[in-house]
């Protein structure tokens, strides 16, 4: 039987504004919730966190049953979550107590973005291929999220998010970590980033190709240096898919607090990241050489034509 009304010892509680008592979790719903893939961890009898590998086949009910898990603190919505919308996101607006969002591949629109900052005690945002595929979307709803008081880390992967997205996300001043890699954004972009004075970590990776196979230019590159080494409060950088020069990678000497770098598909010789382990002692630096099929697939990637 459903739990609709709070205990006795609740009722007391709040009569005496001592305190109020959510009812804990129902268990059928929990067992609703596992049948539909999903992992649940449960903390005496609430459910705390949920995570979905495959969100393919969640529509209005189900997003309606997991917003009815109030005490979640993550949430991990992972594969083709294509039925988070902007009809049923509001289904999710009581999850006040959410620490930690991940979704991969919700449909909303820069509008709707707005409605994430309900869920106030938000510290860690990933989304993963928001709104792909969609006419319009840039990401300058993003811009919203500077209302969210504790969001500490965000992330934005694999979308049409573009400059108007990077100038929003510029304004979430509070953000200690972001990484962004698939995106429409180009080196004008970039320099939205030095609004970030609290960063302590940043991933930073290519741009996407057009949907239909056309380039555009490049976000990350040796130029891209300009902008990063003004980024002082960075501690670790992640630097992904292009071909950088020593020249460039040896101006990271101007940022006073960076202690690891990370280099994924990156095209340098050996030989020059072994001169830069030298010259900056202090820097880890971690990083492995592409295969000849790593460095024709790369390339293939930069090409501007």
């Amino acid at each position: 039987m459903k739990q609709f009304c709070l205990t006795l010892v609740c009722i007391v509680m709040a009569l005496l504004n001592r305190g109020f008592c959510v009812a804990a979790d129902d268990p059928s719903d929990v067992a609703r919730l596992k049948a539909l893939g999903a992992e649940v961890t449960l903390i005496e009898g609430n459910a705390t966190s949920v995570s979905f590998n495959d969100c393919s086949m969640l529509g209005e009910a189900e997003f309606r049953l997991i917003g009815q898990f109030h005490h979640q603190k993550s949430l991990v919505l992972n594969g083709q979550c294509t039925g988070l919308t902007d009809k049923t996101l509001p289904n999710l607006l009581e999850l006040t107590n959410l620490e930690n969002l991940s979704t991969d591949r919700m449909q909303v629109t820069d509008k709707a973005l707005v409605n994430f900052t309900r869920l106030t005690n938000l510290r860690v945002i990933n989304f993963y291929h928001p709104s792909y595929g969609m006419n319009g979307f840039n990401g300058r709803g993003f811009v919203a999220l500077k209302d969210l008081p504790k969001l500490e880390s965000l992330t934005i992967a694999g979308s049409p998010f573009n400059d108007k997205g990077m100038a929003a996300v510029g304004e979430i001043t509070q953000l200690k970590h972001f990484r962004t890699w698939h995106t429409y954004q180009t080196q004008a972009g970039n320099q939205h980033l030095t609004k970030l004075t609290q960063l302590k970590s940043l991933w930073l990776g290519q741009r996407l190709r057009h949907y239909d196979g056309r380039s555009n230019a490049l976000c990350l590159d040796d130029s891209t240096f300009d902008v990063l080494v003004q980024l002082k409060t960075l501690e670790t950088l992640t630097l992904n898919e292009a071909k950088l020069s020593l020249a460039g990678l040896r101006r990271l000497s101007e940022l006073p607090k960076l202690t690891k770098l990370v280099l994924m598909s990156i095209d340098v010789p050996a030989e020059d990241i072994e001169t830069l382990k030298t010259e900056l002692p202090s820097l880890k630096i971690d990083w492995k050489p592409l295969t000849e099929a790593e460095r024709q697939k790369l390339t293939a990637f930069l090409k501007k034509i």
